[in-house]
């Protein structure tokens, strides 16, 4: 299944231009309160009813737009929504990374640990707590843990998804109230101050 992409800059350009963009972050609404897109409404990726979205959007003859981190996750969310019979569903290359990297106006707000970071420190500890055990009791059975590790690792790569990332999505840090009721903020909003004009 191929899904459409467009720039950051493109999609810029097109709300510029007065059209109305209908954009969705599929991050977590820990990521989402960081920093986001003035005028996206966070619709995490493990909350996502595909269904019930396409439903809500089924009179819109815009394209409904997709953005996450940096490009994976919008991408399952695209198929997702394709799946469940989306029209046109697009992808954001290169996610909220590129839209703010190209200096293009965000919102920012409390520092939040990244679910990849999150992911790698975890992974990081089970694998060191796996070896130490190993070797304190002589007890092979705990490399087992290391070796799960390294497997899900290995299939997070091969596979641009990731099991214990979705799992950490609903951990209660990852949770909480987000910004994503707020009323739309027009294109040239930002509180980024970190690019010329």
């Amino acid at each position: 299944m191929s899904i459409s992409t467009i720039s950051p800059k493109e999609l810029y350009n097109l709300v510029c231009s007065g059209k109305q963009i209908n954009l969705i972050d599929v991050r977590t609404p820990a990521e989402f309160r960081e920093v986001h897109v003035t005028f996206a409404i966070n619709v995490p990726l493990g909350q996502l009813n595909a269904k019930e979205l396409v439903e809500a959007t089924r009179e819109s003859e815009s394209p409904l737009y997709v953005i996450c981190k940096s490009g994976a996750r919008g991408k399952q969310a695209c198929e997702k929504l394709s799946s469940a019979g989306c029209r046109c569903v697009v992808n954001v290359e290169g996610g909220t990374q590129a839209w703010d990297n190209a200096c293009l106006p965000v919102l920012r707000g409390k520092k939040a640990i990244s679910l990849e970071r999150q992911v790698r420190i975890i992974a990081g500890l089970l694998i060191v707590v796996g070896s130490i055990l190993t070797i304190a009791f002589n007890q092979p059975l705990w490399s087992l843990l290391c070796g799960a590790c390294g497997i899900g690792l290995m299939h997070a790569g091969l596979t641009d998804s990731c099991l214990m990332g979705m799992m950490l999505t609903v951990m209660p840090w990852n949770k909480g109230s987000s910004t994503s009721n707020a009323p739309k903020s027009g294109p040239n909003d930002s509180t980024s101050g970190s690019c010329p004009s």
